[in-house]
């Protein structure tokens, strides 16, 4: 259950810069958003906090930043027209090697 708990974590994570993204872009909506934000940065850190009771904290940390900045990463891309150059693909597959990297040394 520590495993799903992160992965709902992770997807809080990228939430909440979702919602600073789109205060800004939309003023007329800016506490909306910034309180979509607050609420996602709340249920980010709860199921953090309940993977936390079965995963080590530096695995469980490290993953949960990672998929956040990946998530994020990839949203920007999707939704916001930022560069999708080689260079920030190259960096950020750094990331998720390091993830998995993570994850199979630990065991």
């Amino acid at each position: 259950m520590g495993w799903f708990y992160l992965i709902i974590a992770a997807i809080f994570e990228v939430g909440w810069p979702l919602g600073f993204k789109l205060s800004g872009l939309h003023p007329e909506k800016f506490w909306t958003y910034i309180s979509l934000a607050s609420l996602s940065m709340l249920l980010s850190g709860v199921f953090l906090y309940f993977a936390q009771k079965e995963i080590p904290v530096s695995t469980a940390y490290i993953i949960w930043t990672g998929i956040g900045a990946i998530g994020t990463f990839l949203l920007g891309i999707c939704c916001f027209g930022d560069s999708a150059s080689v260079m920030r693909m190259f960096f950020t597959l750094l990331i998720l090697v390091g993830i998995v990297g993570l994850e199979i040394t630990s065991k």
